[in-house]
């Protein structure tokens, strides 16, 4: 079966311009990052702050342009798409963002941040609010809470709101960009169980964006492991979790608290040191400054992604070595 979303080859770079506006370099932000996604299946996408996740969401969206690559849904090349094609398909792909507070108006009440939508897809006015409750009342809601203003709710709430948003306009793909990093721990939970619950009722696909490696290993179906703009892992949730293969993977996990201790990166030396500078990245491997298996040729090779089992790529010159 076809994937309902593939990606290949998406590449973002920033310019950096001086005083008189001439360019003298660049920030590669996403480098040739390549993934498919199932229908009703999650993708969670896993690294550091910096590491490339945010701005990959929005060049799925073309909320920023890609440099390079092609992102296909259902058959169709997003990036060819102009005016009321790439408005249509937009319906089909919405994001929820970190911070509700940000994304919500907060002039206007609760029901009608979730009736914009509608309303700007050329929904009458009462037709769109009429169908907002149902939304909110599928989120957790009640209409109390739709007649008030977003400042008058707390983190959990607000974020059912834009959860509401997004699937009030029937999107089959929904992207959530670290959408439960600013609530506490109780209410992260509330909110995870909820997407879970409405991935199921909408039947949709999620991509799940996090650098919480157990919200990941919750949430997700298929994991991608990202630092500095490139794929160094990509497979099964249960096997990347199991049995990760790079280093990067296995310092992660020995890295995040866990009252296991029997996964293979319990084990792994913790990750150390500073992400480098995307504006001066480390050549070859870009993780070899801060990896305890790094040798000589790490510095001058590339690594590429490599299957090492059936859908499990790695890309580390030193797979296999590692014990």
């Amino acid at each position: 079966m076809a994937p309902l979303l593939e990606v290949k080859d998406l590449g973002k770079t920033f310019p950096i311009r001086n005083l008189f506006g001439r360019t003298k370099g660049g920030v590669s932000a996403v480098d040739r990052v390549s993934f498919t996604l199932g229908a009703q299946g999650t993708l969670g996408i896993v690294g550091e702050s910096g590491c490339g996740k945010s701005t990959l969401a929005r060049l799925l969206l073309r909320l920023i342009e890609p440099d390079t690559g092609e992102v296909i849904y259902r058959g169709r090349n997003i990036l060819e798409l102009k005016g009321g094609e790439l408005k249509a398909v937009r319906r089909r792909l919405q994001m929820v963002f970190q911070n509700p507070y940000s994304s919500l108006d907060p002039r206007m009440t609760v029901v009608d941040n979730v009736a914009f939508s509608l309303r700007a897809n050329g929904v009458p006015a009462e037709e769109a609010r009429a169908k907002s409750y149902g939304y909110l009342e599928s989120v957790g809601l009640s209409r109390t809470h739709a007649d008030r203003l977003p400042g008058s709710l707390s983190g959990g709430q607000r974020q059912r709101v834009a959860i509401a948003r997004a699937l009030v306009l029937h999107p089959e793909i929904v992207i959530a960009d670290e959408a439960v990093s600013a609530l506490d721990k109780s209410v992260q939970a509330q909110v995870l169980n909820l997407l879970r619950d409405l991935k199921q009722q909408y039947e949709l696909s999620l991509i799940f964006i996090s650098h919480d490696l157990h919200v990941v290993e919750y949430m997700s179906d298929e994991v991608m492991v990202m630092y500095l703009g490139r794929v160094v892992e990509k497979g099964p949730a249960a096997q990347i979790f199991a049995r990760p293969a790079h280093p990067y993977t296995r310092a992660l996990i020995a890295s995040a608290p866990n009252m296991e201790d029997d996964r293979v990166g319990s084990g792994a030396p913790a990750l150390t040191g500073e992400l480098p500078s995307p504006l001066n990245p480390p050549s070859g491997c870009r993780f070899r400054t801060r990896c305890p298996y790094a040798v000589e040729r790490c510095a001058h090779e590339t690594p590429v992604l490599c299957e090492r089992s059936p859908g499990h790529e790695v890309a580390c010159l030193l797979d296999g070595q590692i014990s």
